[in-house]
């Protein structure tokens, strides 16, 4: 399928860059292959005792994990000299929520189309990695999967995950200088209980990549900014009360538009407060409106914060034909908006307007990416200046950067008043709705207000499915807890196993790399 951008093939002639050889790319290829396998057996271990675990062998047992040596996290390869753009493509054609669900087989069928006949793939400044899936201790060391990680990811899941940690570990070792993964099913509606879909979500991507790198790596303060139109609930909700990640979101008014959520005095934990910045934009905001947030807002706050990794949710359906929003965004905006803002990677999100938008939006990111020239790439429709920016609604974007500005200048006063405020733990109730399944969420979260590190967290879930009711209770120890919170965190874990309330059990240690889930109904632990 040509979309007739013209001038696209001689531009991309004039880009600067080498050509691989043919023995660069057969080693890359095997080297994928291998990954491939090995990622396949995944390291899950399941005690499968014949009688209950009585408290003692328990509490000996995760003593004994605790004392377990570190492995200690690779360097990042310094990419000063890194000239390729990483790119994955995964469809997964064999996944969809419904034959006729906007998040279905279809959605990438144009982009597929676009990318390979323009020849995007063979470009010089691109490398193209093959996917491979996620490890279960991947997805663990994020979500607490009820009732398990194989009910609420699927092999497309898995691969999709697996894809941005290939392309992950790609920008670790400086074999690119940034990368995009264009995969579904998409992930940031996915919080770190899951129930089942929700926002068409069922794993978060993103964070799954998050939490990969700052084990592996030991990255530590991340950048997330999240350009779908929809709020990124799940990302918040899994960092919120992180202070060493900045999530950023720009998305149309939770007034107006799914999830309902993602307004500005949503401003992360006690600890982590002015570390969360929403920006509601009013329906129908064009390029105009959405580039100068980011100039006035993200860009400056960035530049603050000084990430060592700036991440892009990139979902595409604030585009003007989008049907399941009403924005005004086009190709072009999309394309400078990637340029200025040159995440390091960039994950798909949404996106549904699947012949219209996305070829023309994807392609346009590739080219920004690439540092090539994406002038030529429009909308057949499309004619500058069709879509104008209100004056109300230039007010409205004006009084939002200006408030968010000011709680990210005071957000240290404001974390220090915070924290005053309560005791020995924070907590806050929440119900969550799985628009998808139809699941019915309450929950309760704690977190444990340490003054020597961020806290572990507690989670007590019940779900109302029908007649199917569970509950749950799930344990996070963070990845820098100091070593009180962690012992604390482990002695909660081993208390509710004996629980009755509650039908299964997790305990997800990320500082010693150690996941746990425990189903009360047949005493089975799975260690991942």
């Amino acid at each position: 399928m040509k979309l007739g951008f013209g001038r696209l093939r001689d531009v991309l002639k004039t880009g600067s860059g080498t050509t691989s050889s043919e023995e660069e790319k057969e080693q890359a290829e095997g080297k994928s292959k291998i990954e491939t396998e090995e990622a396949r057996k995944t390291r899950i271990e399941e005690t499968k005792p014949e009688t209950p675990k009585g408290n003692e062998e328990i509490t000996m047992e995760l003593k004994k994990t605790g004392l377990e040596p570190k492995k200690e996290p690779l360097l990042p390869a310094d990419r000063t000299g890194a000239e390729k753009t990483g790119l994955i493509f995964f469809p997964a054609f064999d996944w969809a929520i419904s034959p006729t669900h906007p998040e279905r087989e279809e959605r990438l069928l144009y982009t597929r189309d676009q990318i390979f006949e323009e020849g995007l793939m063979d470009l010089p400044e691109i490398a193209e990695y093959k996917p491979r899936l996620a490890e279960y201790r991947d997805i663990a060391r994020v979500h607490f999967c009820v009732p398990d990680i194989k009910a609420q990811a699927t092999t497309p899941h898995l691969i999709a995950a697996g894809s941005c940690l290939v392309l992950g570990d790609a920008l670790m070792k400086a074999e690119v200088k940034n990368a995009f993964a264009l995969v579904r099913p998409p992930g940031h509606h996915a919080m770190t209980v899951t129930h089942g879909n929700r926002g068409f979500c069922n794993i978060n991507n993103e964070a799954i990549l998050v939490e990969y790198l700052r084990k592996k790596y030991g990255i530590r303060r991340i950048a997330i900014v999240d350009t779908d139109v929809h709020h990124g609930d799940g990302t918040q909700e899994i960092f919120y009360n992180d202070p060493d990640v900045l999530f950023i979101s720009f998305h149309q008014d939770g007034r107006t538009l799914y999830p309902g959520s993602g307004f500005i005095n949503e401003l992360g934990g006690p600890k982590a407060l002015g570390r969360t910045i929403n920006i509601p934009l009013p329906p129908g905001t064009p390029d105009e409106g959405i580039l100068y947030v980011l100039d006035s807002l993200v860009l400056p706050i960035l530049k603050d914060f000084k990430p060592e990794l700036v991440l892009n949710s990139a979902g595409q359906d604030n585009h003007y034909t989008d049907p399941l929003a009403n924005m005004r965004f086009s190709a072009q905006g999309y394309a400078k908006l990637n340029e200025k803002l040159a995440p390091d990677m960039a994950v798909l999100e949404g996106g549904y307007a699947i012949q219209s938008a996305l070829p023309y939006v994807n392609t346009g990111i590739i080219l920004a990416m690439a540092g090539l020239d994406y002038s030529c790439v429009k909308e057949p429709d499309f004619k500058p200046g069709m879509f104008v920016q209100a004056a109300r609604d230039r007010k409205t974007l004006e009084e939002v950067v200006a408030a968010q500005l000011e709680n990210w200048k005071n957000r240290d006063r404001l974390v220090e008043a915070e924290v005053t405020k309560h005791g020995d733990f924070y907590r806050r109730k929440k119900q969550i709705f799985y628009d998808t399944d139809m699941i019915q969420e309450f929950q309760e979260e704690t977190i444990r207000m340490c003054p020597d590190c961020q806290g572990y967290k507690t989670i007590d879930s019940h779900a109302h499915r029908g007649v199917d009711d569970i509950r749950i209770f799930g344990v996070s120890v963070p990845i820098y807890a100091c070593e009180k919170c962690q012992a604390e965190a482990r002695e909660e874990y081993r208390k509710r196993l004996i629980h009755p309330g509650y039908e299964y059990v997790y305990l997800q240690d990320k500082k010693q790399d150690e996941y746990r889930a425990y189903n009360t109904r047949i005493k089975k632990e799975t260690v991942y």
